[in-house]
C-alpha cells in the first residue's frame, strides 16, 4: 500500500459521511459510524457529549443547507486512521440558524474490510484563524 493510500482512503470516507449526514441517510451513516461512537464538541458555553443514538436522533431536527470538510492532516498506525478536518456548515438546529467553521480530530477504526469513525471532537476555529 502506498503511503498516501490510507490518507487518501480517509478523504474518501469523509466525503461519504458527509453526503450521508446532507441526505440524512441513517443506513449508511450506521455503515460509516462505530456503534460506540462519541462526538465531543467544545464551545464557548461548555462541552458536550453524545453518543450515535443522540447524535442521530439530533440530525433528524438538523436542516443542513451546506457542508464542507477538508482533510488537513492524516495519521495512519495498522488499524486506525486519525483524520484532522477543518469543516465549514450551514445548518439550521431548532429552529437557529447555525453557520460554523470547526476543526474536527476524526478517529476511524477498520474492523474487517470496513472502516467505522469511533470518536469525533469538534472545536470552532476563530475568524481569521488559518488552518493549515
Amino acid at each position: 500500500m502506498a503511503a498516501d493510500a490510507p490518507c487518501l482512503d480517509v478523504r474518501d470516507l469523509e466525503r461519504e459521511w458527509r453526503d450521508a449526514l446532507v441526505a440524512k441517510d441513517e443506513a449508511a451513516l450506521r455503515r460509516l459510524i462505530h456503534p460506540q461512537f462519541k462526538l465531543v464538541g467544545i464551545r464557548s458555553t461548555g462541552s458536550v457529549a453524545v453518543n450515535l443514538a443522540q447524535w442521530i436522533e439530533a440530525l433528524q431536527r438538523m436542516d443542513i443547507a451546506s457542508l464542507e470538510v477538508r482533510v488537513t492532516e492524516c495519521v495512519a498506525l495498522d488499524n486506525v486512521i486519525v483524520a484532522t478536518v477543518d469543516a465549514q456548515w450551514k445548518v439550521r438546529y431548532l429552529g437557529q440558524l447555525i453557520d460554523e467553521r470547526v476543526l474536527l480530530t476524526d478517529v476511524w477504526v477498520q474492523e474487517g474490510d470496513s472502516w467505522q469513525v469511533v470518536r469525533r471532537h469538534s472545536s470552532p476555529v476563530p475568524a481569521g484563524v488559518k488552518v493549515d
